[in-house]
């Protein structure tokens, strides 16, 4: 009980501070921006400093994730009339929560060089800053050592053969576990689970333009060999994760098991870069997909914008815009997007690309075309993590299996067209 009220008061504070930062009260120009992405949190901030001393614009920038509930963050602050000027949205779910407050962003020059805006009855409401990819991420070196191929990682088959080769080999290998995937629902990692493992089943695997997954199950079908299949490569991960990590431990921990080689494989994407430079890890290492099929391969891995800024309509909008503008178009925002923070350009004028291992794995990957786009974000807001993390959960405890995990999976999918 004590911890909860000195909670509630912690955050009333933090709120009450960040208002009169939003507000201006010192006199100054100034925006508040809310970013999901903790990896790049002191790169967006050394932006932020470099803007204002360029153009006296103050820019406050609150970083949350890593297993926070954002969007429980966001509806606080539009509660209490606390909103950033620039929020983060996570595709269609959100969209439908955040529509009414997001400011039309037609005729924005940097709309006009990338193909990843968000869009919704032919306008303009959302800002790309990365394209991301996310896949098994792996140690090349250790790999190597085992004597697996990754380029036999592209069906079911492949990875079985590989995980027990590289289990066979724990001792030699100085690991602890082939891979490295948390699914506890109180350490707030269903967003690797629910979010984006399940996006896999959504997409993976199906042909070029082929909505026929996502379409199904947004009318509340899965595809029934298709899922058992999947189920059986989740419990796949799953028996060859640390128990720990996979039950109870945080981004974090979850990260370090693989910077440390302690771990072959992680479930993550290439938004870990900086975080993996941070830590000094110096092996070789790319992504394999998640080749779920039985008998079919899949040669591709998940790549999309991850997420979208907005602008909130009764914020500061101008300077909203323009802080927008510089980070897609300037040369310092250029620096700070792609050689700072590694991200994967959505602009088509930007010809920089990023030398970190994992982000330029994933722009190979879409140089050869071989990629499948995300759609997870596409199912009602709060399903993926709050209806299916739990359900990964059960099966991490081995309270069900794979065929109860494929039942609740596509029971909760029925449930689907009655939350859109």
């Amino acid at each position: 009980m004590k911890k909860t009220v000195i909670a509630a008061l912690s955050a009333a504070l933090l709120a009450f501070s960040f208002a009169g930062c939003s507000k201006g009260a010192s006199g100054k120009k100034e925006i508040r921006v809310f970013n999901i992405k903790v990896e790049i949190d002191s790169q967006l901030k050394d932006f932020a400093k470099a803007y204002e001393a360029k153009t006296g614009v103050h820019v406050e920038v609150e970083s949350s994730g890593g297993g926070a509930d954002n969007q429980g963050i966001l509806k606080g602050y539009k509660a209490s009339d606390n909103m950033p000027d620039i929020f983060v949205f996570e595709g269609p779910g959100h969209f439908a929560v955040w529509q009414n407050d997001m400011e039309v962003l037609d005729g924005e020059d940097w709309s006009k060089d990338t193909a990843a805006a968000y869009t919704d009855g032919g306008h303009v409401y959302g800002f790309p800053y990365a394209v991301e990819g996310y896949g098994m991420a792996y140690n090349a070196d250790l790999l190597a050592k085992a004597g697996v191929d990754p380029a036999s990682l592209t069906t079911f088959e492949g990875y079985k053969a590989a995980f027990e080769a590289l289990n066979a080999k724990k001792a030699e290998l100085g690991i602890n576990s082939v891979v490295s995937l948390t699914a506890g629902v109180a350490a707030g990692m269903t967003w690797v689970t629910g979010t984006h493992n399940f996006g896999v089943y959504l997409s993976a695997g199906a042909p070029k333009g082929d909505q026929t997954i996502i379409n199904d199950a947004l009318n509340g079908k899965v595809d029934a060999a298709r899922l058992a299949d999947f189920a059986d490569y989740v419990k796949l991960l799953m028996d060859y994760s640390d128990q720990n990590i996979l039950l109870t431990g945080n981004y974090d921990q979850q990260l370090q098991a693989f910077t440390d080689q302690k771990a072959v494989f992680l479930h993550q994407g290439n938004w870990v870069d900086p975080s993996i430079a941070a830590a000094g890890a110096k092996f070789k290492m790319a992504f394999a997909p998640h080749a779920f099929l039985k008998g079919k391969t899949i040669d591709g891995i998940q790549v999309g914008a991850p997420s979208w800024w907005a602008v909130y309509k009764h914020g500061n909008v101008a300077e909203a815009k323009k802080f927008l503008s510089a980070f897609a178009l300037s040369d310092e925002g250029r620096d700070a997007r792609i050689n700072k923070m590694s991200c994967i350009s959505p602009y088509s004028s930007d010809t920089l690309k990023p030398s970190t291992p994992l982000s330029a794995s994933v722009a190979d990957y879409v140089s050869r075309g071989k990629t499948y786009p995300w759609e997870q974000f596409k199912m009602p807001d709060g399903f993926c993590q709050d209806t299916l993390g739990p359900v990964y959960e059960l099966l991490a405890q081995k309270k069900i299996n794979t065929k109860q995990f494929a039942k609740m999976v596509t029971d909760a999918v029925a449930t689907v067209p009655s939350k859109r």
